[in-house]
């Protein structure tokens, strides 16, 4: 992929214009508009990937808006480019994980990646800013859903003089990436921000280094990148009739679209063959705090038999006792069923903000011990049978 540029308005020779439109012309194709993204007929039935609701929003509008580029052509060259299935980032067998690539690159010697679209996701009452970033890697750092990129932002750290750490953040995107050419990957990343009451307003001092960085960048801003790292995260995909049970708060959420791209929305080996039910418990403050929301909810309507989808908003939905419904009460509704599909040997992942597990286990222990269970013992079976993810910051 490569970043789209204006065309220069002073054109001498005729065969230099075609040369260059054709060299445009294949740049957008690639970077197509979110609605675009659709992906090959899986069970007769697609997906559309979007970044919003509105079918005409482009994730790369620049692209768009300084070329007069229509959608179905854009659709026409995606589609084609798409056609085909997507293996050729596959171990063999495909659920062999003896071959993920871990730590490619360190912190002495990043890798240098470029930004290929920074997109806002969250709606005007969000909690905070959101951005899904696409990044640019060429095929040289690859990774497998569940890991991890870790991002090294510039400058120093003003405490010490040295150069800032890195931050982790877990990749949004299959290993395919978002246009599925093995190119490129996306993180989902929150602007970090410090409300100071006594200024009444942002104290730009205590913001996020690298949230910022990464929210403010630009296409073909160069990033400085680790990893891939982790092998917490990764799905199970030996046995296709496994379930899973995703928990996530806010941008925990970036794995599991990774999972539920490549269960459902790829035409990969890992999605052809899955039988088992994948179940998504997401917890946000409201609606427009919502993450990939009409992706999942697509997902939904295609594979109600194979996806479920449940919601917790803080901030507009009450728990049975009437207070505010958070992600364990959400799942509190469903805990029968939810020890069940453990008992039977699904595995249960949790992402997000360290803060969301303490509530979450004190509800599985209230839950177990009604039930006559020791909560311990519960958690040491799921523990040594690699049932439990845990991924929290």
């Amino acid at each position: 992929l490569r970043q789209t540029t204006t065309l220069s308005p002073v054109v001498t020779h005729c065969a230099r214009l075609r040369r260059t439109m054709m060299k445009f012309a294949v740049c957008l194709a690639i970077l197509a508009p979110a609605a675009a993204f659709v992906a090959p007929a899986r069970r007769t039935t697609s997906v559309a990937l979007r970044m919003s609701a509105k079918d005409e929003e482009p994730w790369f509008a620049e692209a768009v808006a300084t070329n007069e580029v229509d959608k179905a052509t854009l659709d026409a060259a995606f589609s084609k480019a798409t056609s085909k299935t997507q293996d050729f980032l596959e171990a063999e067998p495909y659920w062999d994980q003896s071959t993920i690539p871990v730590n490619t690159y360190k912190n002495k010697d990043p890798f240098k990646g470029k930004v290929l679209s920074v997109k806002r996701i969250v709606g005007e009452q969000a909690t905070g800013e959101t951005c899904h970033i696409i990044i640019e890697h060429g095929g040289r750092m690859p990774f497998w859903e569940g890991q991890s990129w870790g991002v090294i932002p510039p400058g120093t750290n003003p405490k010490n003089g040295k150069p800032h750490s890195v931050r982790l953040y877990s990749i949004a995107s299959s290993r395919y990436g978002d246009d599925m050419t093995g190119n490129t990957g996306s993180l989902c990343v929150r602007r970090a921000v410090y409300w100071d009451p006594e200024m009444g307003a942002e104290d730009p001092a205590k913001k996020g280094i690298c949230s910022n960085y990464l929210c403010d960048a630009t296409p073909g801003t160069e990033v400085s990148m680790t990893g891939p790292s982790g092998k917490v995260m990764l799905m199970p995909e030996e046995d296709p009739a496994t379930d899973l049970i995703m928990v996530a708060t806010g941008t925990g959420i970036a794995p599991y679209r990774g999972f539920l791209r490549r269960l459902f929305v790829e035409k990969t080996p890992a999605g052809e063959a899955y039988k088992g039910e994948a179940w998504l418990f997401l917890g946000v403050a409201n609606s427009d705090s919502l993450l990939y929301d009409d992706e999942f909810s697509e997902i939904k309507e295609k594979f109600p038999s194979n996806f479920r989808y449940d919601l917790a908003l803080s901030r507009e939905q009450t728990n049975a006792s009437g207070g505010k419904m958070y992600i364990q009460d959400k799942m509190e509704e469903f805990a029968d069923e939810i020890f069940t599909k453990l008992d039977k040997g699904a595995h249960i992942y949790f992402c997000g903000l360290k803060g969301m597990m303490p509530g979450i286990q004190s509800m599985l222990e209230g839950v177990a011990t009604k039930k006559g269970m020791s909560y311990e013992d519960f958690i040491k079976k799921l523990k040594s049978n690699k049932q439990w993810h845990v991924e929290v910051y």
